[in-house]
């Protein structure tokens, strides 16, 4: 599965899956905060046909600095293009180069409790589920819980960090 990586992801769909819904071509506040979040780190990109079908990235869980060993993912993989494997890559890449640049914890915030190839994915690579905030989100026409997961990176916190 070749996957490139991009200095900044745009998508342009309605999704389900992140706290907000994405509109006719403008990124999301979320996702371009995202997309400059880790500039170091890389964005994982797919694409089917010469079209972009998934990409994945990563933000700081949280603005304070007690919690900047932490990193929170997103993952997106087009209409169509489910079960081929995508998300796997995409999460796998992103896994590796946030251990890379020395992160201790990945979390995933599942914008819906349905999503269950998300949450089946995210456990598939070594994620647990840390809990869920029921009726938190309203979109489209309905509430939403969010479930939360997380994964150690590298040493996890097995060591203390260097700084």
């Amino acid at each position: 599965m070749p996957i490139s990586c991009i200095g900044q992801t745009k998508a342009n769909a309605k999704s389900g899956g992140t706290g907000d819904a994405l509109r006719s071509g403008k990124a999301s506040r979320r996702g371009t905060v995202l997309a400059q979040g880790l500039n170091k780190a890389a964005r994982p990109v797919t694409e089917l046909d010469g079209k972009v079908s998934g990409f994945a990235t990563a933000g700081p869980y949280r603005p304070r600095p007690a919690y900047r060993h932490a990193v929170e993912d997103t993952v997106y993989v087009a209409p169509g293009c489910e079960r081929r494997g995508l998300g796997r890559a995409l999460v796998s890449a992103l896994i590796d180069d946030c251990t890379a640049l020395g992160y201790r914890r990945m979390v995933a915030v599942v914008g819906d409790s349905a999503n269950l190839s998300s949450i089946r994915l995210h456990e598939k690579l070594g994620f647990s589920q840390a809990g869920r905030i029921p009726s938190v989100g309203f979109k489209f026409g309905r509430w939403i819980d969010i479930v939360i997961l997380q994964r150690p990176l590298g040493q996890g916190d097995r060591t203390l960090p260097n700084d």
